[in-house]
């Protein structure tokens, strides 16, 4: 390119009577854009997970800072990014780390699993001619970077309030409730249903794409905050909500997400041989941090996933490193699956086989009732609705068969609706999930707040992490006796 063979020393003379921004956004849109291995768990001097001290700061001198930064508005949680960056580029990353830790407790986790292409990197004025700056990776290398070095980070504790907040849900929602609620100075305690933190980013996102090791170091670090965590206290089977709250608790954040699978609704989907997607992705996640766990699927011909979110393509990558082979149906073309580009690509990559235009139509089972094969038929796209998706309509006479020992429904889920049940006063709509205020984010039972899938539906991390952050402050105000009001910041519902 031309912008790159002019030299940092012309630049600077301001030839062409060129004025600072302009340089400033010739030199930038002159720069590539880095590149990083995607699995790498290296470690070698500055090099933290493929990505070295240099290759950071050249990346970070890429940003325009812009005036009216539109990554910011991209971004759910709202980070001030052109900051954050601004100190990368001046090799202050123990500042950048700061400045990060006091906007998201899960810095680590959102570089690497956020659909940057779709929010803060999408929204980027460099990507509208070039490439993007990189905020994901550099988010990334921030968050590990201080992680390795082993800095504190964490922002100074308000003094105590006296007041006490349940948090139900360890997962992305709750944990950063957790740490707002804790740095407001009220003393937090955690009620998670399972024996481990983190909730999907443990039990759902394969620890290829986000080792534990981090989910638990960010986990260990709100409970320097203060914050507790009691494990296996499923609420709604060991008590209701409205026990929490009389329990001694002056108000209750719920990140509860969802956690029951929607099943395919065909023949013989109750057949052994098929299971929900979250207790397949859970079931190797174990295994792989305990060693005499056995994952689902294992030295099996064929599995079959049934999908094409994100998580279809989770287990489809799963699937590969547990049987022969891995095959992908979904009934509308690949420009329609809901899944990030950049997932898609990985799969093809790594080997999966996608039948697209595939209907479903009966699970085959064998004379014990065990899944030998999926009955599909050929699809054909429809002109698009009001929504602006294309419809699908069968083939006639086009149903074939894909051979299969297991298969893998990852068509979505809902929310647990025993919270729901043994707490009438807490209002859910249809779908079961929880009925909110928008702006505020409390239910319908005063005290009692909600954020995150349990309110949404499945969504993304950062999703659940923007509406967490604005229930903790509405929290805070509530306990203050304060207005809720908040209108800062969007709901992201």
């Amino acid at each position: 390119m031309i912008y790159i063979a002019i030299s940092n020393n012309l630049l600077t003379t301001k030839q062409n009577n060129m004025s600072d921004t302009n340089v400033r956004k010739l030199k930038a849109s002159g720069l590539p854009r880095i590149k990083y291995p995607k699995e790498s768990t290296t470690i070698d001097g500055d090099c933290l997970y493929g990505i070295t001290l240099d290759m950071a700061i050249d990346e970070a001198s890429r940003c325009l800072h812009c005036p009216k930064p539109r990554c910011v508005k991209g971004c759910p949680v709202n980070i001030n990014i052109p900051d954050f960056i601004t100190d990368i580029a001046n090799g202050e990353i123990e500042t950048a780390a700061k400045k990060l830790k006091m906007q998201s407790a899960l810095s680590a986790v959102c570089g690497r699993v956020c659909p940057h292409e779709k929010q803060c990197e999408g929204n980027c004025i460099l990507g509208m001619r070039f490439e993007p700056v990189a905020i994901g990776t550099l988010e990334r290398f921030v968050a590990d970077y201080a992680r390795v070095h082993n800095y504190n980070v964490f922002p100074e504790k308000k003094p105590p309030t006296g007041k006490r907040v349940a948090v139900i849900g360890c997962g992305p929602a709750g944990i950063t409730a957790a740490a707002d609620l804790a740095l407001a100075g009220h003393d937090v305690e955690i009620i998670e249903a399972e024996n481990l933190p983190g909730g999907v980013l443990t039990y759902g996102i394969p620890n290829y794409r986000l080792p534990k090791e981090i989910v638990f170091y960010e986990v260990e670090q709100i409970k320097k905050l203060g914050v507790k965590i009691n494990y296996g206290d499923k609420i709604g089977k060991t008590r209701n909500v409205g026990a929490v709250l009389k329990s001694g608790f002056d108000a209750i954040f719920i990140g509860a997400g969802v956690g029951v699978p929607l099943s395919l609704g065909i023949p013989n989907d109750q057949a052994e041989g098929v299971v929900p997607s979250n207790v397949f992705l859970a079931k190797y996640n174990m295994s792989v941090l305990d060693s005499s766990c056995e994952p689902i699927g294992k030295g099996a011909k064929n599995i079959v996933i049934v999908g094409g979110g994100n998580v279809a393509m989770d287990a489809s990558r799963v699937a590969l490193r547990l049987a022969e082979k891995s095959t992908v149906v979904y009934r509308r073309a690949r420009e329609q699956m809901p899944a990030r580009n950049v997932e898609i690509e990985d799969s093809i990559e790594e080997g999966v086989d996608f039948k697209f235009l595939s209907g479903i139509k009966r699970v085959i089972v064998d004379d014990s009732g065990k899944v030998k094969a999926l009955e599909c038929v050929k699809m054909k796209l429809l002109d698009a609705d009001e929504s602006g998706r294309a419809g699908v309509c069968e083939i006639e006479n086009s149903e074939f068969q894909i051979p299969c020992d297991l298969i893998v429904v990852a068509v979505g889920n809902k929310p647990n609706p025993l919270l729901s049940i043994t707490c009438p006063t807490l209002d859910t709509a249809q779908e079961g999930t929880i009925v909110v205020n928008p702006v505020t984010l409390q239910t319908s039972v005063p005290g009692v707040f909600a954020g995150g899938d349990a309110v949404t539906g499945a969504l993304t991390v950062i999703s659940a992490m923007g509406q967490a952050k604005k229930a903790a402050r509405n929290i805070t105000k509530y306990l203050n006796g304060e207005p809720l009001i908040d209108e800062t910041t969007p709901a992201h519902i």
